[in-house]
């Protein structure tokens, strides 16, 4: 469903990806893990077309995006949920979510969308009325994936979704993460929680300093050398 080949980054001068490949399958959740600043969100970033200064091919369902816009690639169905929610705090959570459903895909299918949504989060329904600002961290994170469903992915891509939250609401985030594969959304995971992350991943890719060092199934790079010791404090 989306490819990366050979994909080098850069702000000005200074090189930040170095020859990145990898794909994910329809029907996967696969899992993107890494230290801080070790090229994560420059990864999303090149594959959702924010930043233009890189080279190599990106494909999302067989066809090149690396020189498309950003809203086209929306249109196509891939959709980033970003790093810290970035909800609009003055809004309700149902205009929120709303606000999700402008693309072309989803427009015509907003209300049945949202029925989806409040279907499988009805903690968003309960609070439809209430200001997203005054959410708790783990609300607004429900409610920017909410927002992200809205415009009716076909592969979801999630930037750190469990960033800042407490242990025992990130097992909520990766309990909702299952329930979106079960219902047909194909899922690209971006996480600091290597562990939580490789339980939940199919496949996983470990990035270090711009470049993929390790590739496989989520339960085997849990249990690998690798992991253990960078990761893991094993």
């Amino acid at each position: 469903m989306l490819k990366l080949s050979g994909v080098n980054a850069f702000y000005g001068k200074v090189q930040v990806l170095y020859d990145v490949s990898m794909e994910v399958k329809e029907g996967e959740v696969v899992a993107l893990i890494g230290a801080n600043a070790s090229g994560k969100t420059t990864t999303l970033s090149c594959i959702s077309r924010t930043m233009t200064s890189f080279e190599g091919s990106i494909a999302f369902k067989g066809k090149r995006i690396d020189k498309a816009e950003t809203n086209t690639i929306v249109d196509m169905g891939l959709v980033q949920v970003p790093e810290g929610r970035l909800l609009f705090p003055a809004l309700t959570v149902k205009e929120n979510l709303v606000l999700g459903a402008y693309n072309k895909r989803s427009r015509a299918n907003r209300e049945k969308n949202l029925d989806f949504v409040y279907h499988l989060l009805p903690r968003l329904q309960e609070r439809e009325k209430q200001l997203a600002g005054s959410l708790s961290g783990g609300e607004a994170q429900m409610c920017a994936i909410g927002r992200g469903l809205m415009a009716n992915p076909e592969l979801l891509i999630l930037d750190e979704p469990s960033l800042g939250l407490a242990p025992i609401v990130v097992l909520d985030i990766m309990k909702l993460i299952k329930e979106i594969k079960r219902n047909g959304v194909t899922v690209l995971l971006v996480e600091q929680n290597v562990k939580q992350s490789l339980k939940l991943a199919d496949r996983a890719y470990i990035l270090s300093n711009g470049k993929i060092i390790s590739e496989g199934g989520g339960k085997e790079l849990l249990n690998s050398d690798i992991v253990k010791r960078a990761y893991l404090g094993v």
